[in-house]
This record gives structure tokens, C-alpha cells and sequence, in this order.
């Protein structure tokens, strides 16, 4: 019987199967070995990496060149935790890394390990927002359920007092306690959303997004731009139509506000795979990314933002987003917020599996 013989796998192999980012550099601080998961986590190319100055190649590390040197020259390694990469303009990326010196030829060269912590501390984030959301809609309940009742005695008492006393005088206070009482219902409604749960069918994410944006482009101002970022081969989402396009609408607004007179607003969507929501992990979700231009969301508003009634508008009701949060995370989803002055990104993400 004839042998096949096993195919063997290479180091460059074994390298990119690894999540941790590694890159080796020479004696002149060269970068020698680079593998997939370092390309992915710098948004870099290992074509235009290697042979060029670690520097050059990784700008996430210029601050500590002079560090990496003295480690190479005296051929002791080190340890950092919890350290933020960053390059001009670009978010940072925290990572836990390890720098080890080698002897690759003559001179020694260094291993550089880098654990991605990024992820590990926004599906910890995640979990603790959903934890606050959930939190927050039982004392919704709660109190909508204290409210509703005197509001209902309130209104009967009014519109009794209104048959005992039909004339004009006393009728235009009653008038007023049964316009205020009907207010503050619709207030604790509006407060405790829909009341039902999705109904649920295979629709294509794209039109939803086309109707959100004929929808806004119809109330923006002329100089105003609504721009189109679509990844086509996105597949069907499971969704509730309509619940879905209430809460892109309840972004997209907003950003429309921000923008005032004159900007732009970017729909975006994307596929992530391996993606955690909350507790669990996806195999594919939906990344729809709704970007503004304006001047952004100040820090000290940024943890509370998905908290009812908590608005940076004098004239808002601070119920657009927790209510856009309520119907994703309905839908076994999320919706995240980065903002800085000049480009706030509202990113919704979605199962795409079936349920």
C-alpha cells in the first residue's frame, strides 16, 4: 500500500492561525516576520511591511521605538498591560504585549507579541449597557405603572367635573386637566415602547436603509447630503420591518440635527463574523454605521445617552435612542456609539441567523 504523504504546515502557517498579533524585526529594528492577525488588528500590509522600519511599518509603536531599542541593546525583554497604541487620527488599540529578544543571526532581534484587548473590553462594556438598559425599562415600568393610575383618576375626576359644571368657565380648566393628563400618557407610552412584540420576516437590509434615507433626505435642508457606504453581498436580515426602520429613523434624525444646515450623513453597512453580543457570540451579525460630521457629543453626555429623558437638545424628549436601543436589543442586538468633534458613528449590530 502506497503512503500519501502529510502535507507539512509551514511556520508562516502556524503564525496566521494565531488571534495574537506577532511581528519580528532584526538588529536594525526591520521588520522580518509579520502574520495575519497584526495586519487585521494595525490595518496594515504584510507586502508593504516587511523589510521596512518597524516605525515606518507600525506607527502605533513610534512611541516607544526608543524603548524597543534599549531592549534589543541590552537583550532584556518587558511587559507592558493594558497599553494604548495610537497613530495620528486613528482611534487607539489596547493591547497587552510582550517583547522578547532573540538571536535570529549575529546580532539579536526582538519578538514582539501583541493581545488585542479591544474586544475583550467592548463585549464587557456591552454587557454592562445591556445590564443598564435592562435596569433602566423595569424602573420605566414601575414608574409607568404608578403614573398610569393616578393619571386615569385624574382625567375620570376631570371629565366628571366637566358634565357637573358644563359651562365655559369651569369647562376650560377641566379642558386643561384632561389635555395635561393625556400628555403625560403619551409621555409614559412613548417612554415604555411599542407594546408588541417583532414580527419577524426575511427582509433586505438595503431597503429599509433607502427608505430611512428618502425619508430624511425629504426633510433636510438643500445642503445637506445623505451618502450611501452599502456592502451589496450582505444577506437577508430576520427582521421586523417596521420596528427596524423606527429605530435607524430615531439615528438618522438625530444626526440630522446635528448637522444643522450644512453637512453629511453616511449609511454604512457591513458584515462582521465571530462577532459577541452581550454573552453571545455570532457567527455572522449585520454592522449598519450611521455617521454625522457635526460637532459631536460632549464626554460628559457619552454614558448616558441610551438613558431616558437624557438629551443634549433643549428641545428633545431624550427618547429616540433608548427607544432605538429597546427594538434592536429586541431583535438580539446592539447599538454602540463613538464620537469625537467632526464625526459621531451610531453602529447597530445584528444577528444575521435566523430566529
Amino acid at each position: 500500500m502506497k503512503l500519501v504523504p502529510r502535507s507539512r504546515v509551514t511556520a508562516e502557517e502556524v503564525l496566521d492561525g494565531l488571534t495574537m498579533a506577532i511581528v519580528t524585526v532584526d538588529d536594525g529594528l526591520r521588520v522580518t516576520t509579520l502574520n495575519s492577525a497584526c495586519e487585521s488588528l494595525f490595518g496594515i500590509s504584510r507586502r508593504m511591511a516587511l523589510g521596512a522600519s518597524l516605525i515606518d511599518a507600525i506607527p502605533h509603536l513610534k512611541a516607544y521605538e526608543d524603548r524597543l531599542r534599549s531592549a534589543q541593546a541590552s537583550a532584556t525583554g518587558f511587559i507592558e498591560r493594558e497599553t494604548e497604541l495610537r497613530r495620528n487620527g486613528d482611534p487607539a488599540v489596547t493591547v497587552d504585549w510582550t517583547v522578547t529578544p532573540f538571536a535570529g543571526g549575529r546580532k539579536p532581534g526582538l519578538l514582539i507579541e501583541l493581545q488585542p484587548l479591544d474586544r475583550h473590553l467592548r463585549i464587557a462594556r456591552d454587557e454592562q449597557l445591556l445590564a443598564h438598559f435592562d435596569a433602566s425599562r423595569e424602573l420605566i415600568r414601575g414608574l409607568a405603572h404608578e403614573i398610569k393610575n393616578p393619571l386615569g383618576g385624574i382625567r375620570g375626576a376631570a371629565q366628571l367635573m366637566e358634565r357637573e359644571y358644563p359651562d365655559d368657565g369651569h369647562r376650560e380648566y377641566t379642558r386643561v386637566i384632561i389635555r395635561e393628563a393625556d400628555r403625560l400618557q403619551n409621555l409614559v407610552n412613548r417612554m415604555l415602547g411599542p407594546n408588541r412584540l417583532p414580527q419577524k420576516a426575511a427582509l433586505n437590509v438595503h431597503e429599509v436603509l433607502e427608505h430611512v434615507r428618502s425619508l430624511v433626505q425629504a426633510e433636510a435642508q438643500a445642503d445637506v447630503a445623505v451618502l450611501r457606504d452599502y456592502d451589496p453581498s450582505i444577506p437577508e436580515l430576520t427582521a421586523d420591518r417596521e420596528q427596524l426602520i423606527q429605530a435607524v429613523l430615531n439615528i438618522v434624525r438625530n444626526a440630522l440635527q446635528a448637522v444643522e444646515a450644512d453637512g453629511h450623513i453616511v449609511l454604512r453597512t457591513r458584515t462582521r463574523r465571530q462577532f459577541t453580543i452581550g454573552a453571545v457570540r455570532h457567527k455572522l451579525v449585520v454592522q449598519i454605521d450611521i455617521e454625522d460630521d457635526g460637532p459631536g457629543i460632549p464626554p460628559s453626555m457619552a454614558e448616558k445617552i441610551f438613558y431616558p429623558m437624557v438629551t443634549t437638545r433643549a428641545e428633545g424628549t431624550g427618547l429616540g435612542l433608548p427607544i432605538a436601543q429597546y427594538l434592536v436589543h429586541s431583535h438580539g442586538g446592539l447599538i454602540e456609539c463613538r464620537s469625537r468633534p467632526g464625526s459621531t458613528i451610531f453602529t447597530l449590530f445584528m444577528p444575521l441567523e435566523s430566529s
